[in-house]
């Protein structure tokens, strides 16, 4: 098993998927040399999960901006994926990926094998597919997407920045 590690090379994946209200296939190759946000939730129509995916879907434009797509994933499959942005989500601006084998779960390093189900992993890959950053929550507490955002403009910046750096701000100046 493979696991993800901030630093190296994101682990490759090819995966069926809604796009848009279409079923596809897209690959992490797909996206290369653009900024890449991948995010896991555990599951379709639960609790939390709605309520991080449409907040991804609201700051959409905002990722566009920082030359970043939006990659979701869950175990669920793509046809449940469209299912539930027909009945709950809405358009989604982003694809949703369907990894019921778990495998891009368990190469990211966020399966939990006894529930089978992703934790709420969010990766940020680099143009060059480099791993640059990943968090993990438990499955009952939902990410601060607003600080997916914030670190990937600090990424962005190539120099250090200081605790609670926001964009505008000026760095530590050693780029």
């Amino acid at each position: 098993m493979m696991n993800a590690k901030v630093g190296e090379k994101a682990p490759a994946f090819e995966a069926k998927a809604l796009i848009g209200t279409k079923i596809g296939k897209v690959k992490l190759s797909d996206y290369k040399g653009k900024w890449t946000v991948l995010f896991f939730w555990p599951a379709d129509f639960t609790f939390v999960c709605p309520t991080e995916v449409r907040k991804f879907n609201e700051l959409y434009k905002e990722f566009g901006k920082l030359n970043a797509e939006v990659l979701g994933a869950s175990v669920d499959s793509a046809e449940t994926h469209k299912k539930w942005a027909q009945e709950v989500l809405g358009k989604m601006q982003f694809p949703m990926l369907s990894d019921m084998k778990k495998k891009i779960s368990a190469d990211y390093g966020i399966l939990d094998r006894k529930k089978r189900l992703s934790l709420r992993g969010t990766f940020i890959i680099d143009p060059k597919g480099i791993l640059q950053h990943s968090t993990v929550n438990s499955l009952n507490v939902g990410r601060n997407v607003h600080e997916t955002l914030r670190i990937l403009g600090a990424l962005q910046t190539g120099d250090l920045c200081q605790v609670e750096w926001k964009p505008g701000q000026k760095t530590l100046g050693r780029k």
